[in-house]
């Protein structure tokens, strides 16, 4: 009975010595939890505000994403470290141990450094920007975003492809919305025994005649290439950069039954 006694009082004892750290602790970790709750709410304004500056003083859109993209990933970092020194944790001990795992990081995953420095150049020099209809790494479509590490292209199949900065920006870079027009190239086929000179005049006038056609500069219809079977014409109307799938289709459409027609004719 007394060793029962005293195993009752050694719990109670232990117990009582207990739950003051237990409270204290769900005490701190509730603490925690609204604080990250109060931070994420003030990181996500903060953002927001920053963005909604930059873009009353109009820079570009890019420019914003890559900006509001940086001043989160800093602001998360901090409140993280905030809230480790709340628990007691030594932040100056933290933060070079963060300093430690980043280069180690860094070293095994250079590929993603390189897509960070190579997404700064891209913000720098700004071969494109978000909107521009681009060929980049080999991938063709519209920009959509310029990311900390990614270019995120939409293609004309409305793919949405994913490419790393760094090899978009070690490989060649075309950008079609540059200029304010881009030339369609196309090509009609005359056979022997038909005078392409001729089947020139009419293609320079109705190619001029297609819609969204520009005036200037006009179409440039030349003879390409002769060959044992016919002569190949190059056929080079212009249209502005919107309109361009629009007047390809056209101009092929329209060489195809111009060329039926004088086989028929």
């Amino acid at each position: 009975m007394a060793e029962t006694r005293i195993m009752h009082m050694d719990i109670a004892s232990a117990t009582e010595r207990l739950w003051p750290w237990l409270l204290n602790g769900f005490v701190k970790v509730a603490v925690a939890i609204v604080l990250y709750m109060i931070g994420r709410w003030l990181i996500d304004f903060a953002v927001r505000m920053v963005s909604r500056v930059l873009t009353a003083r109009e820079f570009d859109p890019t420019l914003q994403r890559y900006i509001a993209n940086i001043l989160s990933v800093v602001l998360n970092v901090l409140l993280i470290v905030a809230i480790l020194g709340y628990f007691g944790l030594q932040t100056t001990s933290f933060a070079a141990l963060l300093a430690g795992v980043g280069l180690a990081v860094g070293a095994a995953w250079s590929g993603l450094l390189g897509n960070f420095a190579a997404g700064a150049f891209l913000i720098i020099f700004r071969p494109y920007k978000v909107g521009d209809y681009v060929i980049a790494a080999g991938v063709e479509g519209v920009v959509m975003e310029i990311g900390m590490f990614e270019t995120v292209i939409n293609t004309p199949e409305n793919v949405m492809t994913v490419v790393g900065n760094s090899k978009v920006s070690n490989d060649v870079i075309q950008n079609f919305s540059a200029n304010t027009y881009r030339r369609v190239a196309a090509k009609a086929f005359v056979p022997l025994g038909t005078d392409p000179l001729a089947v020139m005049a009419e293609i320079e006038r109705g190619v001029a005649g297609l819609p969204n056609v520009l005036a200037t500069p006009a179409p440039e219809v030349q003879i390409a290439e002769f060959t044992d079977r016919g002569t190949f014409i190059s056929v080079q109307p212009c249209s502005r950069i919107a309109d361009f799938p629009q007047v390809t289709a056209d101009t092929n459409r329209f060489i195809a039954e111009m060329m039926a027609k004088t086989r028929n004719g």
